[in-house]
Protein backbone atom coordinates (compact mmCIF):
# COMPACT_ATOMS: atom_id res chain seq x y z
CA UNK A 1 0.00 0.00 0.00
CA UNK A 2 1.44 3.76 -0.41
CA UNK A 3 0.45 6.10 1.53
CA UNK A 4 0.04 10.00 0.14
CA UNK A 5 -2.40 10.85 2.61
CA UNK A 6 0.16 12.78 4.84
CA UNK A 7 4.16 13.36 5.18
CA UNK A 8 2.84 12.35 8.83
CA UNK A 9 3.21 8.69 7.72
CA UNK A 10 6.55 8.96 7.09
CA UNK A 11 8.67 6.18 8.82
CA UNK A 12 12.00 6.97 11.16
CA UNK A 13 14.80 5.70 8.88
CA UNK A 14 17.90 3.23 9.86
CA UNK A 15 19.88 5.64 10.81
CA UNK A 16 16.87 7.02 13.37
CA UNK A 17 16.54 4.07 14.73
CA UNK A 18 19.63 3.12 15.93
CA UNK A 19 20.58 6.09 17.11
CA UNK A 20 17.55 5.99 19.40
CA UNK A 21 18.35 2.14 20.72
CA UNK A 22 21.75 4.39 21.54
CA UNK A 23 20.76 7.57 23.13
CA UNK A 24 22.08 9.12 26.37
CA UNK A 25 19.04 10.32 28.26
CA UNK A 26 18.22 11.98 31.43
CA UNK A 27 14.92 13.63 33.04
CA UNK A 28 14.28 16.50 30.80
CA UNK A 29 11.78 18.08 33.60
CA UNK A 30 14.89 18.10 35.32
CA UNK A 31 17.17 19.58 32.60
CA UNK A 32 19.47 16.52 32.77
CA UNK A 33 18.70 14.52 28.84
CA UNK A 34 22.15 15.33 26.94
CA UNK A 35 20.21 13.98 24.05
CA UNK A 36 17.19 16.32 24.36
CA UNK A 37 19.67 19.37 24.97
CA UNK A 38 21.54 18.53 21.92
CA UNK A 39 18.57 18.59 19.82
CA UNK A 40 17.15 22.07 21.45
CA UNK A 41 20.68 23.63 20.70
CA UNK A 42 20.72 22.26 17.36
CA UNK A 43 17.47 23.53 16.18
CA UNK A 44 18.34 26.80 17.57
CA UNK A 45 21.40 27.34 15.58
CA UNK A 46 19.81 25.92 12.84
CA UNK A 47 17.51 28.85 13.23
CA UNK A 48 19.58 31.57 14.13
CA UNK A 49 17.82 31.73 17.43
CA UNK A 50 18.60 31.62 21.33
CA UNK A 51 16.76 29.06 22.23
CA UNK A 52 14.31 26.08 21.74
CA UNK A 53 12.03 23.21 23.30
CA UNK A 54 11.25 19.85 22.53
CA UNK A 55 7.38 19.53 22.29
CA UNK A 56 4.78 16.25 21.36
CA UNK A 57 3.72 18.12 18.43
CA UNK A 58 3.01 20.82 16.23
CA UNK A 59 -0.17 21.59 17.50
CA UNK A 60 1.04 21.79 21.19
CA UNK A 61 4.20 23.88 20.06
CA UNK A 62 1.19 26.44 18.51
CA UNK A 63 -0.49 26.62 21.34
CA UNK A 64 2.41 27.00 23.64
CA UNK A 65 3.32 29.90 21.71
CA UNK A 66 -0.11 31.38 21.93
CA UNK A 67 -0.07 30.98 25.64
CA UNK A 68 3.21 32.40 25.83
CA UNK A 69 2.79 35.78 23.95
CA UNK A 70 -1.21 36.64 24.98
CA UNK A 71 -3.43 37.39 27.98
CA UNK A 72 -6.65 36.44 28.36
CA UNK A 73 -8.96 37.86 25.84
CA UNK A 74 -7.21 38.72 23.29
CA UNK A 75 -7.84 38.68 20.38
CA UNK A 76 -5.14 36.57 17.54
CA UNK A 77 -5.21 37.26 13.78
CA UNK A 78 -4.55 33.93 11.71
CA UNK A 79 -5.01 32.91 8.25
CA UNK A 80 -8.59 31.89 7.39
CA UNK A 81 -6.98 28.50 6.07
CA UNK A 82 -4.18 27.92 8.60
CA UNK A 83 -3.85 24.75 10.83
CA UNK A 84 -3.87 26.76 14.12
CA UNK A 85 -7.42 27.89 13.17
CA UNK A 86 -8.77 24.91 11.62
CA UNK A 87 -7.79 22.05 12.99
CA UNK A 88 -6.50 22.68 16.63
CA UNK A 89 -9.81 21.72 18.09
CA UNK A 90 -10.43 24.93 19.27
CA UNK A 91 -7.51 25.56 21.15
CA UNK A 92 -7.26 29.04 20.80
CA UNK A 93 -10.35 30.00 23.14
CA UNK A 94 -9.74 26.32 24.99
CA UNK A 95 -6.74 26.53 26.14
CA UNK A 96 -5.22 30.49 26.25
CA UNK A 97 -9.10 31.83 26.09
CA UNK A 98 -8.21 34.36 23.22
CA UNK A 99 -10.45 35.25 20.59
CA UNK A 100 -9.77 34.30 16.87
CA UNK A 101 -9.73 36.80 13.70
CA UNK A 102 -9.42 35.05 10.91
CA UNK A 103 -8.25 36.66 7.38
CA UNK A 104 -8.10 35.89 3.59
CA UNK A 105 -4.24 34.91 2.35
CA UNK A 106 -4.80 34.72 -1.28
CA UNK A 107 -2.52 31.78 -2.10
CA UNK A 108 -1.10 32.12 1.22
CA UNK A 109 -0.04 35.50 0.45
CA UNK A 110 -0.35 37.80 4.14
CA UNK A 111 -1.63 40.90 2.50
CA UNK A 112 -0.60 43.93 4.89
CA UNK A 113 -3.51 46.03 4.00
CA UNK A 114 -5.98 43.13 5.25
CA UNK A 115 -3.71 42.38 8.13
CA UNK A 116 -3.72 45.97 9.33
CA UNK A 117 -7.37 46.17 8.97
CA UNK A 118 -7.97 43.25 11.37
CA UNK A 119 -5.38 45.20 14.42
CA UNK A 120 -8.07 46.43 16.78
CA UNK A 121 -7.98 50.24 17.34
CA UNK A 122 -8.23 50.68 21.02
CA UNK A 123 -11.56 51.07 22.76
CA UNK A 124 -13.98 50.56 25.99
CA UNK A 125 -15.65 48.22 23.76
CA UNK A 126 -12.82 46.46 21.76
CA UNK A 127 -10.46 43.54 22.38
CA UNK A 128 -6.90 43.76 22.07
CA UNK A 129 -4.86 42.23 19.24
CA UNK A 130 -2.69 40.27 21.18
CA UNK A 131 -0.37 38.38 18.73
CA UNK A 132 -0.28 37.33 14.41
CA UNK A 133 0.08 34.09 13.85
CA UNK A 134 1.92 33.17 10.18
CA UNK A 135 2.01 30.13 8.37
CA UNK A 136 4.47 28.67 6.05
CA UNK A 137 3.75 26.65 3.96
CA UNK A 138 0.26 27.91 3.94
CA UNK A 139 -2.75 26.03 3.70
CA UNK A 140 -2.17 21.99 4.05
CA UNK A 141 -4.38 21.28 1.46
CA UNK A 142 -2.09 23.35 -0.79
CA UNK A 143 1.32 23.87 0.52
CA UNK A 144 1.89 27.50 -0.91
CA UNK A 145 5.21 28.71 0.21
CA UNK A 146 5.47 32.29 1.80
CA UNK A 147 8.03 34.48 1.02
CA UNK A 148 10.46 35.90 3.85
CA UNK A 149 9.56 39.76 1.76
CA UNK A 150 6.31 39.02 2.31
CA UNK A 151 6.38 37.60 6.16
CA UNK A 152 8.42 40.54 7.13
CA UNK A 153 6.22 42.92 5.94
CA UNK A 154 4.11 41.69 8.16
CA UNK A 155 6.12 41.59 11.21
CA UNK A 156 6.93 45.44 10.56
CA UNK A 157 3.41 45.86 10.54
CA UNK A 158 3.13 44.50 13.47
CA UNK A 159 5.92 46.20 15.22
CA UNK A 160 4.57 49.57 14.61
CA UNK A 161 1.19 48.80 16.72
CA UNK A 162 3.30 46.50 19.82
CA UNK A 163 2.19 43.17 17.83
CA UNK A 164 4.13 40.10 18.25
CA UNK A 165 4.16 37.79 15.12
CA UNK A 166 4.61 33.60 15.65
CA UNK A 167 5.26 31.78 12.75
CA UNK A 168 3.79 27.89 12.26
CA UNK A 169 6.09 26.89 10.52
CA UNK A 170 5.90 22.66 10.18
CA UNK A 171 6.62 22.36 6.70
CA UNK A 172 9.26 25.84 6.66
CA UNK A 173 12.08 23.07 5.23
CA UNK A 174 9.66 22.41 2.20
CA UNK A 175 8.66 26.58 2.33
CA UNK A 176 12.79 26.93 1.83
CA UNK A 177 13.27 24.48 -0.78
CA UNK A 178 10.54 25.76 -2.70
CA UNK A 179 12.00 29.93 -2.69
CA UNK A 180 15.59 28.02 -2.95
CA UNK A 181 16.36 29.51 0.31
CA UNK A 182 17.51 28.38 3.85
CA UNK A 183 15.30 28.19 6.76
CA UNK A 184 17.51 30.63 8.28
CA UNK A 185 16.94 33.15 5.97
CA UNK A 186 13.43 32.50 5.48
CA UNK A 187 12.61 32.85 9.16
CA UNK A 188 14.83 35.46 10.38
CA UNK A 189 12.16 38.08 10.38
CA UNK A 190 9.93 36.11 12.86
CA UNK A 191 11.29 36.27 16.80
CA UNK A 192 9.28 32.66 17.19
CA UNK A 193 8.19 30.01 15.75
CA UNK A 194 7.62 26.16 15.62
CA UNK A 195 8.92 23.27 13.05
CA UNK A 196 7.62 20.01 12.68
CA UNK A 197 10.04 16.71 13.08
CA UNK A 198 7.16 14.37 12.11
CA UNK A 199 6.69 15.62 8.54
CA UNK A 200 9.44 15.23 5.63
CA UNK A 201 11.86 14.88 8.15
CA UNK A 202 10.66 11.34 8.94
CA UNK A 203 11.37 11.51 12.83
CA UNK A 204 8.67 9.49 14.58
CA UNK A 205 8.10 12.20 17.33
CA UNK A 206 7.87 16.08 18.24
CA UNK A 207 8.12 19.61 16.94
CA UNK A 208 10.80 22.29 18.12
CA UNK A 209 9.38 25.53 19.29
CA UNK A 210 12.07 27.95 18.90
CA UNK A 211 12.78 31.84 19.51
CA UNK A 212 14.64 33.83 22.09
CA UNK A 213 15.67 33.04 25.36
CA UNK A 214 12.68 34.83 27.49
CA UNK A 215 10.22 32.99 25.29
CA UNK A 216 11.64 29.78 25.44
CA UNK A 217 11.96 30.25 29.25
CA UNK A 218 8.01 31.00 29.63
CA UNK A 219 6.69 28.34 27.36
CA UNK A 220 8.59 25.40 29.12
CA UNK A 221 6.94 26.36 32.74
CA UNK A 222 3.86 26.06 30.47
CA UNK A 223 4.64 22.95 28.91
CA UNK A 224 5.07 21.53 32.19
CA UNK A 225 1.47 23.32 32.83
CA UNK A 226 -1.17 21.21 30.02
CA UNK A 227 1.38 17.87 30.97
CA UNK A 228 4.03 18.15 28.27
CA UNK A 229 6.75 18.05 30.75
CA UNK A 230 8.89 14.40 29.90
CA UNK A 231 11.40 12.11 31.48
CA UNK A 232 13.78 9.63 29.21
CA UNK A 233 12.76 12.03 26.04
CA UNK A 234 16.17 11.65 24.79
CA UNK A 235 15.27 8.20 22.73
CA UNK A 236 12.74 10.38 20.51
CA UNK A 237 15.46 13.34 20.49
CA UNK A 238 18.01 11.39 19.31
CA UNK A 239 15.94 10.24 16.30
CA UNK A 240 15.26 13.81 15.89
CA UNK A 241 18.89 14.85 15.84
CA UNK A 242 19.50 12.94 12.89
CA UNK A 243 16.69 14.05 11.10
CA UNK A 244 17.71 17.78 11.11
CA UNK A 245 21.18 16.72 10.20
CA UNK A 246 20.64 14.17 7.19
CA UNK A 247 16.78 14.54 6.02
CA UNK A 248 16.44 18.14 5.30
CA UNK A 249 17.78 17.72 1.72
CA UNK A 250 15.23 15.13 1.30
CA UNK A 251 12.88 17.59 1.49
CA UNK A 252 13.60 19.06 -2.16
CA UNK A 253 13.16 15.71 -4.15
CA UNK A 254 9.99 16.05 -2.09
CA UNK A 255 8.73 19.02 -3.78
CA UNK A 256 10.23 18.20 -6.94
CA UNK A 257 8.72 14.74 -6.86
CA UNK A 258 5.24 16.67 -6.25
CA UNK A 259 5.77 18.23 -9.28
CA UNK A 260 6.45 15.85 -11.66
CA UNK A 261 3.87 13.62 -10.24
CA UNK A 262 1.49 16.33 -10.89
CA UNK A 263 2.70 16.70 -14.37
CA UNK A 264 2.07 12.74 -15.16
CA UNK A 265 -1.22 12.74 -13.89
CA UNK A 266 -2.08 16.23 -15.81
CA UNK A 267 -0.47 14.75 -19.31
CA UNK A 268 -3.29 11.71 -19.03
CA UNK A 269 -5.87 13.61 -17.30
CA UNK A 270 -5.54 17.11 -17.81
CA UNK A 271 -8.71 18.11 -16.31
CA UNK A 272 -8.08 17.10 -12.75
CA UNK A 273 -4.35 18.85 -12.27
CA UNK A 274 -2.73 21.54 -13.16
CA UNK A 275 0.85 21.37 -12.25
CA UNK A 276 1.83 24.90 -12.07
CA UNK A 277 -0.67 25.23 -8.82
CA UNK A 278 2.01 22.82 -7.12
CA UNK A 279 3.62 24.97 -5.34
CA UNK A 280 5.26 22.52 -2.49
CA UNK A 281 5.50 18.84 -2.10
CA UNK A 282 1.72 18.77 -1.49
CA UNK A 283 -0.76 18.19 -4.72
CA UNK A 284 -4.74 19.07 -4.75
CA UNK A 285 -6.87 17.03 -7.80
CA UNK A 286 -9.76 18.91 -8.10
CA UNK A 287 -12.75 16.41 -9.88
CA UNK A 288 -15.57 19.32 -9.56
CA UNK A 289 -15.34 19.90 -13.21
CA UNK A 290 -15.24 16.37 -14.14
CA UNK A 291 -18.63 14.05 -14.39
CA UNK A 292 -17.17 11.25 -11.85
CA UNK A 293 -18.46 9.72 -8.86
CA UNK A 294 -16.07 10.80 -6.11
CA UNK A 295 -17.07 7.90 -3.57
CA UNK A 296 -16.35 5.22 -6.88
CA UNK A 297 -13.50 7.10 -7.57
CA UNK A 298 -11.75 7.26 -3.70
CA UNK A 299 -12.43 3.54 -4.07
CA UNK A 300 -11.08 2.16 -7.12
CA UNK A 301 -7.41 4.40 -6.35
CA UNK A 302 -8.00 1.79 -2.59
CA UNK A 303 -8.69 -0.91 -5.09
CA UNK A 304 -4.70 -0.07 -6.78
CA UNK A 305 -3.37 -0.07 -3.20
CA UNK A 306 -2.96 3.81 -3.04
CA UNK A 307 -3.80 5.61 -0.17
CA UNK A 308 -5.18 9.69 -0.68
CA UNK A 309 -6.89 12.26 1.10
CA UNK A 310 -10.53 12.91 0.70
CA UNK A 311 -11.11 16.94 1.43
CA UNK A 312 -14.83 16.81 1.01
CA UNK A 313 -16.71 17.26 -2.21
CA UNK A 314 -14.50 16.58 -5.11
CA UNK A 315 -11.32 17.53 -4.22
CA UNK A 316 -8.27 14.61 -2.82
CA UNK A 317 -5.01 15.46 -1.52
CA UNK A 318 -1.98 13.84 -1.91
CA UNK A 319 1.44 14.67 -0.21
CA UNK A 320 5.28 13.58 -1.42
CA UNK A 321 7.45 12.11 1.19
CA UNK A 322 10.24 9.67 2.10
CA UNK A 323 9.80 6.58 0.20
CA UNK A 324 7.74 8.17 -2.52
CA UNK A 325 10.15 7.07 -5.60
CA UNK A 326 9.89 6.80 -9.14
CA UNK A 327 7.57 3.02 -8.70
CA UNK A 328 5.61 4.66 -6.15
CA UNK A 329 5.04 7.39 -8.69
CA UNK A 330 3.91 5.01 -11.61
CA UNK A 331 1.55 3.63 -9.07
CA UNK A 332 0.30 6.20 -8.06
CA UNK A 333 -0.43 7.43 -11.65
CA UNK A 334 -1.82 4.25 -12.91
CA UNK A 335 -4.03 4.44 -9.90
CA UNK A 336 -5.52 8.11 -10.86
CA UNK A 337 -6.18 7.31 -14.38
CA UNK A 338 -7.37 3.16 -13.59
CA UNK A 339 -10.04 5.42 -10.87
CA UNK A 340 -11.10 8.31 -13.55
CA UNK A 341 -12.46 5.72 -15.69
CA UNK A 342 -13.90 3.72 -14.15
CA UNK A 343 -15.99 6.47 -11.64
CA UNK A 344 -16.95 8.83 -15.32
CA UNK A 345 -20.50 9.36 -15.31
CA UNK A 346 -21.21 8.59 -18.94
Amino acid sequence: MIDVRSDTVTKPTRQMLEAMTCAQVGDDILGDDPSVKELEALGASMFQKEAALFVVSGTMANQLAVMTLTNRGDEVIVGSDSHIYNLEVGALAALSQVQARPVECVEGRPDPAVFECAIQEAGIQRTHTGLICLENTYDLNRGYPVPREEMESIVNLAANYGVPVYLDGARIFNAASALGTTVEELTRPVAALQVCLTKGLCAPFGSLLIGDGAFIEKARWLRQRIGGGMRQAGYMAAAAVVALRTMPEQIGRDNWNARLLAERIAARIPEIISPHTVKSNIINLDLAQSRVDTEQFYQAVLEKDVLIKPLGGAHFRMICHYGIGEPEMDQIVDAIVHAFAKARIH
